[in-house]
């Protein structure tokens, strides 16, 4: 079992924390104005890249909050967690 360091709990079993999408993505200003094509775009297209990547992540079943994490995509091993607002954290792989 993978431990995943919560900002404000520390280290916990991976199975108290839920998957919440990618981070720093920013709610359209005015989504009403957006076609469909580019509602669409924000909702389901996500990027996917090949090594670290910022990501939400929720200590659901610990503190309920959410924070900030940058995984590895190939090894999927957490590199940083940081609290939502704080700048993203340079790692390397």
């Amino acid at each position: 079992m993978q431990l995943i360091h919560c900002p404000w709990c520390g280290p916990r079993e991976e199975v108290e924390f839920c998957y919440g999408g990618q981070a720093h993505r920013t709610y359209p200003h005015d989504p009403a104005a957006l076609s469909d094509e580019q509602w669409a775009r924000f909702v389901f297209f996500r990027d996917n890249p090949k090594g670290p990547f910022a990501e939400r992540w929720s200590h659901s079943a610990g503190c309920r909050r959410w924070f900030n994490a940058v995984r590895d995509t190939r090894s999927y091993r957490f590199l940083a967690t940081y609290k939502i607002g704080d700048p993203r954290p340079e790692v390397t792989p």
